[in-house]
């Protein structure tokens, strides 16, 4: 064969074989025996490796070797380091003489055996001497001594556990490996281990230690029976089903169709193993590799993400505080993983419950995480308040393992728990609850509200335990968060009150952050670089100014006079309060309808009536009108100056349509009304905006009168699009019309497409603002699009801040808008490509700089105060977060008893009296009257009937008002009651 053509098919083996070679190379062997690497190449492959995992290494690597340059000599060099460095099934695939390529049979029963390994993994891990089965495995030719070190470094480190994960990935990467591996097994004294792979029970465990090497084999060949026996199958598998091998082969190929139902082991069982299976077959090669490649996901945590995870793996409650893009999200299947497979061997109950606060979360957290990785083991589902279901959600917790669920769900039915006639979960039906982005438990959410009936639980069961009674079941729980924040606080000791705060909200026994792993963590997690834009706003605003002269003349009109800046969120507020004022007219006589009576109740109605029939007030048309304008200045201030007179103008054409009856032949906008319904506060405030209307448009059509800001988000983003290849960036801005404005003003401009800008808006689903919300279904639209690259630009509010798995971007630009600590590092962690920018667009008056600077503190006090409370003495510790626990049950307890208190005040027939000892309905609170603001007397009519009086010379006349002259007594029970009371 010639040189060439050898290099042709060598590269052609390669991509054809290219998920298997990722799935069998250990990178750092491997690149120890490739001398002709060159060390940029080399640096590369390892920093893919440690960054993104070993597959991506593994990628890097065959990137490498392809793109040359290929001096004579490099297939067998690059064939004998995948063979010396341990990758012996790598070469196989590799090599470009087609006799060292497993057969499909050969690969079916390696895919079986990894397969069986993946079953019986827990057992594995926990029951296995990692040290002394790597010993083995060298000496019988496994395991090359670079294999047994890193088993044993790790197992050093981390633990026999962590060690035994480690020789398992290893020893399925081998060649021929699991006769060896069962042998290896049986002569470290691990029959029970070998028994259970090789499927022997009953009567073939007596003579396990008698089996051959040939006789493993042949069970090993028999994945049906494998199968049925590891999982105490009742169906019959077919005795045929060890020649048609090839079928279970392609069922995981990517041509192949398989519902996610048709394997289900979480409930012991395997159904439709023998039918069901379809698939497609190709004459080409690029099919058959596509056909060999298998999809299942490793998963594998990183040192760091390990270090975090170790406290919940032993069953503490704990907060992992990660950066975003650290993989949180993948820990918290790793846990729950680890979690149901422990209460699987303990045979005891398991259900794990994952609480989030978005519903777009729900779906993501399903396909992108939990799905893939626990499908096979276990039954998991997604419910938000979008879902369509046939069955309550306590039928779908008994129904499934892992329920993903926003926590309004929960919340609703843990309500329902008080009702009787009410199907309800408790949270003693689960055994592990998972609170996604938990820094939001705190004050009355509803992570909060959850967690305090947790509480309540725990306290109960310090008396139950004292009682000694049996103790109510709790889940083990476990928080994620990007960023705790500080709470608003202005020092540190305020600053770590927070933090226990919520660490005593979660029952946390320690908050999780990394420390051995920190320099991990930060080549996984790329810190942007940081740059703030600042745009002049001194320069003349005209279009400002004749906005702020109409409102000037709409207050002097109304006689209101705020002491608040035009254009600013306090002079809505203002606003706002003024409007609900003009309101209370109409409302005050309905008020006094509730609770007056007899005529007095005919005479205020009448007064409603005519309430009702009069025109809205004055003050309250003005400002509904004079919020208009003031929405109209903000928006000027952060988009343009068209899109502040299409509002205004869009607004003021609704409310001439609403007063207007138009004769047939007048068909132009802009003349006054022909038949109006206006009075006369309706005909000044439409007519001045009419007057104003054409100089407000022509100054729209002046370029030099635009926003500084603009200019400068421009230049920022076309800075940014052209230095990167594919560039991916995202702009937070503060409200909904403010996106869709940017959106709009970027769709206009083409010099945006000229640099390969493709934008899109993303805003919230909720129905307060004034524009119309998106679906769920139109944001993962555009969040897909993002993903694909088919939009590389998105304009959203804060919705896209926290939570959703966004495309990791090059640009993050806060335009403007400026909230807290925990959105600053929220979105700052959007920006987590290599060499990305995270940068803040505004003006120089609008004080945005100065509260970025405050966050930025703020970041620097959380990192502290974390830092304290870990190093805070245990005892200590607990002391403090029972303390804060104890006063958040007390402080619902009080709300709730005011909110009873003003219910009971609005009606006081709410209130119903009994006999203390025989319950007997006395009075309600209609019946009571309070003399001198000190003592409550019933003056119900028929209330001497209800009992017997007697004297009691012990009662002292008090010279006052009134006089204490006996006792009243239950004529039912005889239980004293009270006193009789003369006034």
């Amino acid at each position: 064969m010639a040189e060439g053509t050898r290099d042709e098919r060598f590269l052609y083996m390669i991509s054809c074989f290219r998920p298997r070679l990722k799935q069998f190379i250990q990178v750092q062997p491997v690149l120890d025996r490739l001398p002709s690497l060159s060390a940029e190449d080399r640096d590369r492959v390892l920093a893919a490796a440690l960054q993104r995992g070993a597959a991506a290494g593994a990628e890097e690597l065959l990137r490498a070797v392809e793109r040359g340059p290929r001096g004579c000599g490099w297939i067998p060099e690059f064939l004998q380091a995948l063979e010396h460095g341990g990758c012996s099934l790598a070469a196989c695939y590799a090599n470009p003489s087609l006799s060292q390529l497993p057969s499909p049979a050969e690969e079916a029963e390696h895919d079986l055996c990894v397969h069986l390994v993946q079953l019986l993994h827990g057992t594995l891990v926990d029951k296995m001497r990692a040290g002394q089965v790597a010993e083995k495995c060298l000496q019988m030719g496994i395991f090359q001594d670079e294999d047994v070190d890193r088993i044993q470094t790790v197992t050093d480190n981390r633990g026999n556990r962590d060690g035994a994960r480690e020789l398992l990935s290893r020893i399925v990467q081998k060649k021929d490996w699991f006769s060896s591996f069962l042998i290896a097994l049986r002569e470290t004294q691990h029959e029970d281990l070998a028994d259970d792979l090789s499927g022997n029970t009953g009567e073939n465990k007596q003579n396990g230690m008698e089996q051959t090497t040939n006789e493993e084999t042949e069970v090993t060949s028999q994945p049906g029976y494998v199968i049925e026996e590891n999982l105490k199958q009742e169906e019959n598998v077919d005795d045929s089903f060890s020649s048609e091998n090839s079928l279970l082969e392609t069922s995981i190929e990517k041509n192949s169709v398989m519902s996610e139902s048709d394997v289900s082991i979480g409930d012991g069982s395997v159904s439709n193993l023998n039918g069901n299976w379809s698939c497609t077959t190709s004459d080409s090669d690029e099919d058959e590799v596509e056909r060999r490649a298998s999809p299942e996901p490793d998963l594998t945590l990183r040192d760091y993400q390990m270090e975090v995870a170790k406290p919940a793996l032993n069953g503490e409650n704990i907060i992992i505080c990660l950066p975003t893009g650290s993989g949180k999200t993948r820990v918290a299947v790793y846990i729950t993983k680890d979690h149901l497979d422990k209460k699987k061997r303990a045979s005891e109950p398991g259900k794990v419950i994952v609480l989030v606060n978005k519903v777009p979360l729900v779906e993501q957290h399903l396909k992108r995480e939990f799905s893939p990785f626990l499908k096979r083991w276990y039954q998991v589902i997604g419910l938000s308040g979008d879902s369509q279901l046939k069955i309550s959600f306590p039928e779908v917790v008994r129904r499934n393992d892992v329920i993903i669920s926003t926590a309004q769900i929960l919340e609703n039915s843990l309500l329902n728990a008080s009702k009787e006639d009410e199907e309800s979960v408790h949270l003693s039906d689960f055994s592990l609850i998972i609170i996604d982005e938990c820094h939001h438990t705190q004050k009355e959410g509803v992570y909060n509200n959850i967690m305090r009936r947790y509480l309540k639980e725990k306290m109960k069961n310090r008396k139950l335990a004292k009682e000694n009674k049996p103790l109510i079941p709790q889940p083990q729980i476990l928080g994620l968060t990007a960023s705790p924040g500080v709470g608003g606080a202005t020092s540190y000791s305020k600053a770590e009150e927070h933090i226990l705060k919520i660490c005593a909200n979660l029952d946390a026994c320690r908050i999780m952050t990394v420390e051995e792993h920190a320099s991990q963590l930060k080549n996984q997690v790329k810190e942007p670089s940081k740059k703030t834009v600042i745009a002049d706003d001194k320069k003349r605003d005209p279009f400002k100014e004749r906005i702020t002269e109409i409102m000037t003349e709409i207050q002097n009109y109304c006689q209101l006079h705020p002491k608040s800046e035009f254009g600013t969120q306090t002079y809505e507020q203002w606003v706002i309060r003024e409007e609900r004022r003009g309101n209370c007219i109409a409302n005050i006589p309905q008020l006094w309808i509730s609770f007056c009576r007899s005529i007095l109740r005919h005479f205020l109605y009448f007064c409603s009536l005519l309430a009702a029939k009069e025109e809205k007030p004055r003050e309250r048309v003005c400002a509904e009108h004079l919020k208009k304008y003031n929405d109209a200045l903000q928006i000027n201030d952060t988009i343009r100056m068209v899109d502040a007179y299409n509002h205004l103008n869009n607004f003021y054409k609704e409310e001439k349509s609403k007063k207007t009856v138009r004769s047939d032949d007048d068909d132009d906008d802009d003349d006054e009304p022909a038949v109006s319904k206006q009075d006369e506060t309706d005909k000044f405030l439409i007519g001045l905006f009419h007057a104003k209307k054409k100089q407000l448009k022509e100054l729209t059509r002046k370029p030099e009168n635009e926003n500084e800001k603009l200019m400068e988000l421009r230049n920022t983003l076309m800075e940014e699009f052209t230095k990167t290849e594919e560039p991916r960036g995202i702009i937070f801005t503060k409200t909904r019309l403010s996106a869709f404005a940017l959106f709009q003003w970027i769709k206009d401009n083409p010099k945006f497409e000229e640099v390969g800008i493709r934008a899109h808006y993303l805003i919230g689903s909720g129905h307060k603002s004034e524009m119309k919300p998106m679906t769920q279904n139109e944001q993962r639209e555009v969040i897909d699009k993002f993903r694909c690259g088919s939009v590389n630009l998105l304009i959203a509010t804060t919705v896209a801040e926290e939570g959703l798995d966004i495309k990791e971007c090059n640009i993050v630009i806060r335009y403007g808008l400026v909230t807290n600590e925990i959105a600053m590092v929220q979105a700052r962690g959007r920006a987590r490509a290599d060499e990305s920018t995270y940068a803040l667009v505004a003006s120089s008056g609008s004080g945005a700089v100065e509260r970025e600077n405050v966050n930025t503190f703020r970041e620097k006090m959380m990192y502290t105060a974390i830092q304290r409370v870990q190093k805070m003495p245990q005892e200590e510790y607990l002391n403090k977060i029972q303390s804060f626990q104890v006063q958040s049950v007390v402080e619902k307890q009080m709300k709730v008893m005011r909110e009873q208190h003003k219910t009971y005040k609005k009606n006081p027939s709410l209130i119903k009296f009994l006999c203390k000892n025989c319950s007997k309905p006395i009075c309600s609170g209609e019946d009571i009257q309070v003399i001198e603001d000190m003592h409550h007397v019933s003056v119900k009519k028929d209330f001497q009937s209800l009992y017997h009086t007697r004297e009691n010379k012990t009662l002292q006349d008090k010279h006052a008002d009134y006089q204490t002259n006996g006792e009243i007594i239950c004529k039912d029970c005889g239980q004293v009651r009270n006193i009789l009371f003369s006034y």
